[in-house]
């Protein structure tokens, strides 16, 4: 696979990818490694509201033709795109390690979900069932068959560049759509390269169209007002809940259903029973992985008040060893640097949260800087990205700010609880409901958690990130509006259902007014019928 970007000297210029064609915009932004500041991997568009607009237009033409593609060929051309996802797996790997600068072992399981969301929707391309359904009137056939919505507009998310684009480019592609695609500004890199992927496999010109550029006042937004225009017939949107709540109202008022993957709070149960080394690496993982930069991450680490002390002691002893580093220089970092100055500004005030808050800061320093590292500092130059102290609070109660808000940045909270009962009203105290973990060995506890928790998804002894690309993603409350990517049950939300009534009997036939409903006999009496 050919024309990635690449380290040069002078950066390369890219362009949008609207038709199958290269389209230029007059203004242009640089992708700069999110670990050392000075790497530019390239000079990407800003696509502009015109050019948004063309590359709708050209997803509808283009739609004619590849909604009538059968299934099975589209599933084929899915098959491909796996095949070079595989192929390539090392070197996008590393693509997206040096753009956002999650951990290489992240990367490749990242690369990989993409892999296997291709494998599993190849088949679904052969197994885009409808139902024969009887009639009650002869001579009459009623089927169903699942028809493509048409041009789909979508935004993602930096923090994973691949895996969830993966997640809704590929399920809306078997099913017959054309998708309009804008691709997050912090990763365009990968972005471009996953994007190739699909031109390798055959995809036609204008089934995937690609616009680079930002979000509020840029192409974001540009894409998310050809909903008003007509433009579009679905948004798959994966981000903030704030950005999210807007999105919807403006999907309401066209009448479309969006995909909206949102924020996350998501708790962490650890009840008095609990495998405490389990649990400790669990909520380490579940709080620092990627930085804390995903919607699943953990937020409120909740503890059963018995084995509270115990592991407050062994998780802070962990959280001390955590080797933090550039992980396109080291293998052995759990987390790298913030993937924008947003995120970064964002987790710096809630330092200030914490202190208005009344909540213990027991570990953490706020910005890593040259005389202000932990421990596990890998010895990396701090100033070349930004790069933040695993923070972790304790004394934390529901209400506070604290507790309530979604950080995205490498922070954790421990609220103390008493028993199950308690333990579940914290965890559901937030405006979120996306994922959720129990650490317990009590079947009753797991049962209640299982029944009780407010969230789309939840483990039990695991932790509260991970996802399988078979298994339905999403949330409830304020974490999404009830659409599903991942599995069969994504499906739903890029096709429609059309009911064809197949008359063959030659004459006007009325469901309920002429069908001939079987008469009752009388009525027995079963006492009366053994005297």
């Amino acid at each position: 696979m050919g024309g990635e970007p690449g380290r040069n000297s002078v950066p390369r210029t890219y362009d949008n990818l609207i038709g199958g064609k290269s389209v230029a915009s007059p203004s242009t932004f640089e992708s700069r490694s999110s670990s050392v500041h000075a790497d530019v991997l390239g000079v990407f568009p800003e696509a502009t509201k015109e050019q948004v607009r063309e590359a709708c237009s050209v997803a509808r033409k283009a739609f004619a033709t590849w909604s009538t593609t059968p299934a099975p060929i589209r599933g084929e051309v899915i098959g491909k795109v796996g095949d070079a996802l595989e192929r390539e797996k090392e070197s996008l790997s590393k693509l997206v390690t040096r753009e956002m600068g999650k951990t290489l072992r992240e990367a490749r399981g990242s690369v990989q979900e993409a892999i296997d969301t291709c494998r599993f929707f190849q088949s679904e391309g052969r197994r885009l069932y409808g139902q024969t359904v009887p009639s009650e009137m002869p001579n009459k056939e009623l089927t169903t068959y699942r028809r493509p919505l048409g041009v789909v507009g979508m935004v993602t998310a930096g923090n994973f560049p691949i895996a969830v684009p993966s997640w809704k480019i590929i399920p809306a592609l078997v099913t017959g759509n054309t998708i309009v695609w804008k691709p997050s500004e912090d990763a365009p890199a990968v972005a471009l390269a996953f994007a190739k992927t699909f031109e390798e496999a055959g995809l036609p010109g204008g089934v995937l169209n690609v616009v680079f550029g930002g979000g509020a006042g840029a192409a974001g937004e540009f894409l998310v007002d050809m909903m008003d225009e007509g433009l579009l017939e679905k948004f798959a949107f994966t981000g903030s809940t704030a950005v999210g709540r807007r999105i919807g109202e403006i999907a309401g008022r066209n009448l479309l259903h969006p995909t909206l993957e949102l924020g996350g709070k998501n708790p962490l149960v650890v009840m008095r029973d609990a495998d405490l080394e389990n649990a400790v690496q669990g909520a380490l993982f579940s709080a620092f992985g990627t930085g804390g930069q995903r919607c699943t991450s953990a937020g409120n680490v909740i503890v059963d008040a018995p084995l509270h002390d115990a592991f407050v002691t062994r998780f802070l002893e962990e959280v001390e060893k955590i080797r933090i580093g550039d992980p396109t220089k080291h293998d052995d970092v759990l987390y790298g640097p913030f993937i924008n100055r947003r995120f970064f500004e964002r987790w710096q005030e809630h330092l200030e949260w914490g202190a208005e808050d009344g909540a213990t800061l027991a570990y953490g320093k706020g910005r890593i800087a040259a005389g202000n590292t932990p421990s596990g500092w890998a010895g990396d130059d701090p100033e070349s990205g930004h790069y933040g102290w695993p923070t972790v609070w304790t004394d934390v109660r529901p209400g506070m700010r604290l507790f309530q808000e979604e950080v995205f940045g490498p922070t954790i909270n421990i609220v103390r609880v008493d028993g199950i009962d308690e333990a579940l009203a914290a965890a559901n105290a937030v405006e979120y409901g996306l994922s959720s973990a129990i650490y317990t060995n009590d079947r009753e506890w797991a049962h209640q958690f299982k029944v009780r928790i407010e969230a789309g998804m939840s483990s039990i002894n695991n932790t509260t990130v991970g996802a399988e690309a078979h298994l339905p993603f999403g949330g409830v409350k304020g974490s999404g509006n009830g659409t599903r990517e991942s599995g069969i049950w994504v499906i739903d939300a890029y096709t429609y259902w059309h009911a064809v009534n197949d008359d063959v009997s030659g004459r006007l036939q009325l469901a309920q007014l002429e069908t001939a409903y079987v008469e009752p006999g009388a009525p027995i009496d079963v006492g009366a019928l053994f005297d």
